[in-house]
């Protein structure tokens, strides 16, 4: 397993210097960095770092709306275009916030229908598209992809090894728990994993209800080698949050 921080969440507790965060943050185990400001790609780079992600739309307005597609595979389209040109290996998409009568099926259906061809954009492009799971408990109310079965269905539908599901454990164990048995039956599909504490989107510690000692066992168990990327909130400093997370895994990626 590789593993990655997101920009956003580390860095909003104050203003950081961006090349000397980068550099401590590949000093404290880290491989890539998730949702980089394009400003900063090269900085990232110069200390060895991944471009691992970046968002493709405004999650708000996703591909469960059929009147949205057009607009959104020109702007998903064009933002796998620079993102292969950048180095960064993949772009986060979503369903978007619930609609008219909310009818999963026929969102489902929408979304596959609008992905389709924006996941072979991405296959052309040597790009991989992941749909998110989200919370529509506390962070995202209203939003549709808020369960592991949505997303799946409209992984298996487009049927293309360049689109995978984005499986963030904090927003399941907020949604539906039952996180182990989840990741088990849809391992094939997932392609890329989130962090985050639950239910405080803090620091992976004994404050927090999600075992992720057991996740990171079990993942490595079940031969999980893409990206693990952190997205919690550190409640202290956050280069010493990220490498404490870091050691939990690699501490704990040889346990089944």
């Amino acid at each position: 397993m590789r593993q990655s921080f997101a920009w956003w969440s580390f860095t909003m507790g104050g203003a950081v210097e961006p090349a000397a965060f980068l550099h401590a943050a590949a000093a404290a185990g880290a491989r890539g960095v998730e949702m980089l400001p394009e400003a900063h790609w090269p900085l990232a780079r110069d200390v060895g770092l991944a471009l691992v992600t970046v968002s493709g739309h405004r999650l708000e307005e996703g591909f469960n709306d059929p009147a949205r597609h057009a607009a959104l595979q020109t702007e998903v389209r064009a933002k796998i275009d620079r993102a292969a040109e950048g180095g960064v290996e993949a772009v986060i998409v979503f369903a978007g916030n619930r609609f008219g009568d909310g009818d999963d099926a026929r969102a489902i259906a929408a979304c596959v229908e609008g992905l389709a061809p924006v996941t072979a954009h991405a296959s052309g492009a040597g790009v991989r598209l992941l749909i998110e799971l989200l919370n529509s408990k506390v962070d995202h109310p209203g939003q549709q992809c808020d369960r592991t079965a949505f997303g799946a269905e409209v992984v298996r539908q487009i049927a293309s090894p360049a689109l995978k599901l984005l499986y963030d454990g904090y927003h399941m164990q907020l949604m539906e728990g039952d996180l182990s048995r989840t990741i088990k039956a849809n391992f094939d599909l997932i392609g890329h994993v989130h962090t985050a504490g639950a239910p405080g989107r803090r620091d992976l510690d004994d404050r927090q209800e999600i075992n992720w000692r057991a996740i990171a066992g079990l993942l490595r168990h079940l031969g999980y080698d893409r990206w693990v990327g952190h997205e919690f909130i550190p409640r202290g400093e956050p280069i010493a949050a990220l490498r404490n997370a870091i050691a939990l895994f690699d501490a704990n990626a040889g346990e089944a």
